[in-house]
């Protein structure tokens, strides 16, 4: 969006704001579509990669706060040559924006970066999607860590306010997966990643290492499907795990017939929940780049990239599971093994996209498993 273009925006809509559910409104200037949206206020302390952030399906749903000063100065790339292909290239992590809304302190009109095609206020514009800039990120994200994710809404003036509603009230993997089975790759080792709103950076990674991928809707029908495949992986997704009850339904079933399967974020949730385990709101989830995790066969300390608001309840593993890995800033689970059957799972993303590498040796291992 060009400067000129942003400036009347501004004087178009001079009190847009963000209201949340506790009573409480911070004022701001729209950069984005304008349009009023609600949905459930999270915040996320990566210093780079909203491309990917904003492309993420599991932020389905949710106004994303960055909590990153300014935003936007290296602009956006080409999202509809990157959507032609297969796979849309990096740094994209699904064909659309999937945030319901954008917050930040600062906004960068001037962008530079060598790949970038547009401004990122006319890809929001775009993509109808609102943005807030001048808002103080920093009083917003000590709320939100004081009193939980609050229900919130972008009040931008001229149109229809929505209520307040709750996205983890609804079906979001229904919302966000695939509805057509698609395959990627051939003749390598076969395998089925079932959709839960999975990051493409999944695939490109599987791809890499040599595996044929078909990817499923989230209630792909197992029972009846060819046992052509040699593993599952059970992607990330948005929202309460237990609105994915096929998916669930199907990992017990896989389990049943000893398919080995490895659970990514929300399929980390899945799995458990298929085990016999329980899964719990977290007060405001992690979403970052430098979350620290602890493996548990040598005590070695990762930075892992998430994004979640639901964990599992690590207490609650049942006979022949134990922890495979352990949040070091709060305790809570974040990977689990079977202790002879062939499953695993963990909370954070080894495809880490964005966020740093290290953990990538998951996929390595789980695919040398299936050798």
């Amino acid at each position: 969006m060009s400067k000129s273009r942003l400036n009347a925006v501004e004087r178009e809509h001079p009190e847009s704001r963000l209201v949340l559910e506790d009573g409480s409104a911070l004022a701001g200037r729209s950069f984005g579509a304008a349009v009023s949206v609600s949905g459930e206020v999270v915040f996320t302390t990566g210093m780079v990669g909203y491309p990917e952030a904003l492309t993420d399906p599991s932020y389905r749903g949710q106004i994303l706060a960055f909590t990153y000063p300014s935003i936007g100065n290296y602009g956006v790339p080409d999202l509809k040559a990157a959507a032609d292909r297969a796979v849309p290239d990096r740094p994209f992590e699904s064909p659309r924006i999937q945030v319901s809304g954008l917050i930040c302190a600062t906004y960068s009109e001037e962008f530079s970066h060598h790949t970038a095609a547009t401004s990122l206020a006319a890809w929001l514009s775009r993509e109808g999607i609102p943005a807030l800039t001048g808002i103080d990120t920093r009083a917003l994200t000590k709320r939100i860590r004081a009193r939980g994710a609050l229900l919130g809404r972008i009040e931008i003036p001229g149109g229809p306010m929505p209520e307040f509603l709750d996205p983890n009230a609804r079906n979001l993997v229904d919302e966000v997966s695939t509805k057509v089975v698609q395959r990627f790759g051939r003749g390598g080792l076969p395998l089925i990643l079932v959709d839960c709103g999975r990051k493409d950076n999944q695939v490109r990674m599987l791809l890499e290492r040599g595996a044929e991928v078909r990817v499923v809707p989230w209630d792909f029908d197992f029972r009846t499907a060819a046992r052509d495949y040699a593993a599952v992986v059970l992607s990330n997704g948005p929202g309460d795990p237990r609105f994915a009850s096929a998916t669930i339904d199907s990992a017990k079933l896989l389990m049943r017939r000893r398919v080995p399967i490895l659970g990514i974020c929300l399929g980390h949730q899945i799995l458990a929940l298929a085990a016999g385990a329980s899964t719990f709101k977290m007060k405001f989830g992690h979403r970052s780049h430098n979350q620290p995790c602890v493996e548990s066969r040598d005590g070695r300390c990762y930075q892992t990239s998430q994004n979640h608001g639901f964990a599992v309840e690590g207490d609650s593993l049942p006979a022949g599971w134990e922890p495979w890995f352990v949040n070091a800033n709060d305790g809570t689970n974040e990977g689990m093994r079977h202790a002879r059957g062939p499953w695993r799972s963990v909370q954070f993303h080894p495809e880490a996209a964005p966020g740093p590498s290290g953990t990538e040796w998951i996929l390595d291992e789980f695919l040398e498993s299936l050798r």
